[in-house]
């Protein structure tokens, strides 16, 4: 009879069994990452554990369209400073051509060198003038007195035809002195310093004044005949007689014409016609 008690007997059945080992099994490794992230992908190719990338916010079609108008209005409006610009010099450069071009082709003497006659005019006593010039000194009109002056009052440094004028002038100087003329004095408003490096380079003989003030120039009223409005004069010719007394005057840089040059030949037969009678 067995002598083991019944608490015994309980324990004893409740021992774990041995696990039965089956003949020729083989050992199973774990799965590497790169085997699990292949055995995790889905049909469509993408792994479970890539979180899917948002495509980002879609542009409305009116969104698009307000972009495109944006864009094309500042294209435009870059284009039209652009166009602005250009047409300004255009403008300019056509301006300076016709102005050049009625100057010196064209026409005959009747109409293209027509002149006007301003104030004070002839016969009236010439505004007294103390300037300096290039050639040192000031001049002083009143310092002429018994002498035949012709005053040539022009735009200054920018107008190459008024230098062109002043050199024909010098080069003929023979001809006005035939026609009793002792001296020819040019007048503009730029500085004297500039118009003494001009004068030299140029190779000009004849005085030229420097009006800065425009002071003689407003009292001559010969800057309302210039293309630069009253800031400059334009193309005049003032003979001042023996008296002191305005013989003859011819205001060239009046519109429409605004002319800046005249043939010597032409503003002789001028001051021919006009020094003996005080009229064109």
């Amino acid at each position: 009879m067995s002598t083991k008690t019944r608490g015994q007997t309980r324990h004893a059945s409740r021992s774990p069994r041995p696990t039965p080992q089956r003949v020729g099994a083989v050992r199973r490794e774990p799965p590497t990452p790169q085997v699990r992230d292949a055995q995790t992908r889905n049909a469509s190719g993408v792994s479970r554990r890539q979180a899917p990338v948002s495509p980002g916010p879609t542009r409305s079609p009116a969104g698009r369209q307000r972009r495109t108008t944006r864009y094309a209005a500042r294209r435009r409006r870059r284009m039209g400073f652009g166009f602005k610009v250009g047409a300004a010099i255009a403008a300019a450069v056509a301006v300076l051509g016709v102005i050049f071009f009625l100057s010196h082709t064209g026409g005959s003497a009747s109409d293209q060198y027509n002149y006007t006659v301003g104030n004070p005019g002839p016969g009236q006593q010439a505004p007294a003038i103390q300037l300096p010039s290039t050639d040192g000194g000031t001049f002083d009109l009143s310092a002429t007195r018994g002498k035949t002056v012709l005053l040539y009052f022009q735009e200054g440094l920018g107008c190459e035809p008024c230098w062109t004028q002043l050199k024909e002038i010098d080069a003929q100087m023979s001809a006005f002195h035939t026609l009793g003329i002792s001296q020819v004095v040019t007048i503009t408003t730029d500085p004297l310093d500039a118009l003494a490096q001009k004068v030299a380079d140029e190779g000009v003989t004849s005085p030229v004044l420097s009006d800065r003030s425009l002071a003689v120039s407003t009292m001559y009223q010969t800057n309302q005949y210039g293309m630069m409005g009253a800031s400059r004069d334009g193309h005049s010719f003032i003979v001042v007689g023996p008296d002191g007394r305005i013989m003859w005057r011819a205001d060239y840089g009046g519109a429409p014409r605004y002319t800046m040059y005249v043939p010597v030949t032409k503003l002789l037969t001028a001051l021919r016609q006009g020094i003996g009678k005080g009229t064109r």
